[in-house]
């Protein structure tokens, strides 16, 4: 875990490498690489505005609804000790929505699009991992079809019966936790929670776009902000958050070393997908492309790149020269400082300001200007 701190300071300091750009008039600039960690707040807000219009571009053009899955404090220190259960965690969310519909109609075995998000913290910082599930009201069948609207679902439900999906949701759940936890602990579970476990979905009309944005806000930054973090006095640490229970404003104060364990707690394994796709959603799906919203692919690519998200946002871009006006181009990429031409995906665009020039032959430039971490 320290060396990926090291990496996001040596990333901010472009010793790992950077980007060159040139202008016809000398100037030039060096923009550092990303450092791409989970520690990082910078790198890990481009990660979640990338991935929510990735979703957005798959959703389909339906009613959605906003649910989730949590499990009691007893249970959260076995998902700690063996973050194989996580992957559990996903499959009986999705599984408990697909047992339900079965019940629905087993002949027409229908089928709904759900996107499930993890979150491991809570605002205190405590392990609590709950899945965060966006899910579609229309169902598609795999054996009937809609003869008069093939564009278009199968079945449309207005509502879904959630405290028969809070108990569904614990049998499901510690069914596939039998060979994990002892069985005096199950039996606890069954006779404490009879209602189910907690599972909760707002009633109220939702903005979908504003729900995608905020299921995936933590799956890509660190588990608590920077301007929550109010002093450091070398041995300790204090942070506030509202309080889940009743939004109470509270201040909390840890050792620095108990502090960064409940930071780094939160950081997934390598690999470790914290998006999952079930239903109409899964790649399995074949049929999904007949009735979802088509996004622009390749305008919203050219939007994720650095210099135009900074231009969309505050209307200057820094890549255009102080001197003439015009844009930079970039000319070379050091990597530990060896020289390399530019990547494919830069040579491929079709910017108006691009030039091809000879990466190794530019010329010595004459003014340094300010660098932009990219």
């Amino acid at each position: 875990m320290c060396a990926k701190l090291l990496i996001a300071v040596r990333a901010k300091e472009g010793k790992d490498g950077h980007y060159f750009y040139e202008c016809e008039c000398g100037r030039y600039r060096f923009v550092p690489f990303r450092c791409k960690s989970r520690l990082c707040p910078t790198c890990g807000y481009q990660y979640q505005t990338d991935r929510a219009k990735t979703v957005k571009r798959k959703l389909i053009n339906c009613k959605h609804r906003h649910i989730v899955f949590t499990i009691p404090e007893e249970l959260r220190y076995y998902f700690r000790k063996d973050r194989n259960l996580l992957n559990t965690l996903f499959l009986s969310a999705a599984a408990t929505i697909d047992d339900w519909l079965k019940s629905k109609n087993k002949s027409k075995q229908f089928t709904m699009g759900m996107i499930n998000t993890l979150h491991t913290f809570g605002r205190d910082l405590k392990w609590n991992p709950h899945i965060h599930m966006l899910c579609t009201m229309a169902a598609n069948s795999k054996t009937a079809k809609n003869k008069l609207f093939p564009h278009k679902p199968c079945k449309i439900f207005d509502f879904i019966p959630f405290p028969m999906l809070r108990k569904r949701f614990m049998t499901t759940l510690l069914f596939r936790l039998k060979p994990y936890i002892p069985k005096h602990l199950i039996d606890h579970f069954y006779s404490t929670y009879k209602d189910g476990f907690y599972v909760y979905a707002e009633d109220k009309k939702m903005n979908l776009k504003d729900t995608v944005d905020y299921i995936l806000r933590y799956i890509g930054r660190p588990a608590i902000a920077k301007k929550r973090i109010l002093a450091y006095d070398g041995k300790t640490v204090t942070f506030c958050y509202n309080r889940h229970e009743d939004n109470k404003y509270v201040e909390e104060t840890l050792h620095a070393h108990e502090f960064t364990k409940r930071v780094i707690v939160h950081v997934p394994e390598k690999y470790f997908n914290m998006i999952r796709y079930y239903g109409l959603y899964s790649n399995l799906n074949h049929g999904l492309s007949t009735f979802h919203k088509k996004g622009h692919a390749k305008t919203v690519w050219l939007m994720n790149l650095w210099h135009m998200r900074i231009f969309s946002s505050f209307g200057h871009h820094p890549l255009k020269c102080a001197s003439c006006g015009k844009l930079m181009t970039m000319t070379c990429v050091f990597v530990y400082g060896k020289p390399r031409p530019p990547p494919k995906w830069y040579t491929q665009m079709h910017y108006p300001h691009y030039t091809p020039r000879n990466y190794y032959g530019y010329s010595k430039p004459k003014t340094k200007i300010y660098d932009v971490p990219a």
